[in-house]
């Protein structure tokens, strides 16, 4: 039933829509006041298809925007759109025209093409997305959705790690592992190979807490660079490491490259 007062656009596409919705969206933030039913109609890949929601948009007074590769399709949609009065805008094919006239080589009108690479596009910023609100053992209840948890004493290079690994469209967490502290149950909990340990020289360690130190003077915590403490975290953590049968890679001036290489290496992932 139709709701009078409410605008009714139908997002068509000959892949999954996508894209049209996306666009649509993003100018649809200039109508805040607006009231919109959005309704996406993917894989339209006929004239029937067409002319069905061409008279379904009809019967809404609403209109349709499209990504139709098709030029055939998308003439189809431009002669049912002016027979029942429809507004019809086509987002994809004026882009087409033009390229085709600028780099001299026809498009391959191929559905789905767009949706391929804004696929890969949308999971690496979820990535991102989980990566930050899991970084230094948070949101702990939800660990056991990231693909990859590194785990390691302070200043081992997890968060960094971390990032780079997400850039790259992997779901990671970090947990530190703290000195005479039982690890989270939620971590303990995981399958092997989902979590790879780090671990580091305890000299090496000593330099790089120190430098901050100097820097940060405030909220550390007692006997963060001492060395007899620091060879404490590490011989503790390690035993942890050791009893849950975690990988562990040494990160001892290796850069994030490497270091990420290394992980991938010896867990096993689940990158959607």
């Amino acid at each position: 039933m139709k709701d009078a007062g409410v605008q009714y656009i139908f997002v068509v596409s000959d892949a999954t829509g996508t894209t049209a919705e996306m666009v649509l969206r993003a100018a649809l933030t200039q109508f805040e006041a607006a009231r919109v039913v959005i309704e996406r109609v993917p894989n339209v890949r006929s004239e029937e298809q067409v002319r069905d929601v061409v008279q379904k948009a009809a019967r809404y007074h609403g209109f349709i925007v499209h990504t139709l590769v098709s030029a055939d399709l998308r003439q189809v949609m431009l002669e049912e759109a002016r027979q029942h009065n429809v507004d019809a805008v086509d987002l994809m094919g004026p882009l087409l025209t033009r390229l085709t006239s600028r780099l001299k080589v026809s498009p391959k009108a191929k559905p789905g093409l767009f949706h391929q690479l804004d696929e890969d596009y949308f999971r690496r910023v979820e990535a991102v997305e989980f990566t930050v609100k899991h970084d230094d053992g948070r949101n702990i209840e939800t660990l056991k959705l990231a693909d990859i948890v590194l785990v390691g004493v302070s200043r081992t290079s997890k968060t960094p790690l971390s990032m780079y690994l997400s850039f790259n469209g992997w779901r990671v967490a970090n947990v530190p592992i703290l000195l005479d502290v039982e690890p989270p149950k939620q971590l303990l909990e995981l399958p092997p190979g989902r979590v790879v340990a780090l671990t580091i020289d305890p000299d090496r360690l000593y330099d790089i807490r120190s430098a901050r130190l100097q820097r940060i003077s405030q909220g550390l915590p007692m006997g963060y660079a001492d060395p007899v403490v620091i060879r404490r975290e590490i011989r503790y953590a390690q035993r942890i490491f050791h009893a849950q049968g975690w990988p562990v890679v040494d990160v001892t001036r290796k850069s994030l490259e490497e270091i990420a290489s290394e992980v991938l290496g010896v867990s096993v992932r689940r990158k959607n």
